[in-house]
């Protein structure tokens, strides 16, 4: 198992804090869009995906975060519709300064 990069937490407009982790150091920022579950720590200790993640910043700076409700994110109420998921991607974009990433999405 690798050092588990820092888990920061991007601020949301409407005051929820998502967790997101920032490794690698290529020219390209990457971002990934977990699936309907994610947890920032507990995705380091699965060996394969573990490597997946270390291939993937060997060439790029790649950033992960957990959706609302998800994972080290604060839980919500309510289901976010597609455009508060859209603001909590750019709050994570804003927070790591991502300005122009490719986006990775993992399943849905």
């Amino acid at each position: 198992m690798c050092d588990i990069p820092e888990t920061r937490y991007a601020h949301t407009s409407d005051g929820v804090h998502i967790a997101y982790q920032v490794w690698g150091d290529g020219p390209l920022d990457l971002v990934m869009i977990p699936g309907f579950i994610s947890h920032q720590d507990f995705q380091w200790e699965w060996p394969s995906y573990a490597a997946l993640l270390r291939r993937l910043g060997s060439f790029a700076r790649v950033i992960s975060f957990d959706k609302r409700g998800t994972g080290l994110s604060d839980r919500t109420d309510e289901l976010p519709d597609a455009d508060r998921r859209m603001l909590d991607l750019l709050a994570v974009m804003d927070a790591t300064d991502a300005e122009r990433p490719a986006l990775f999405g993992v399943s849905e």
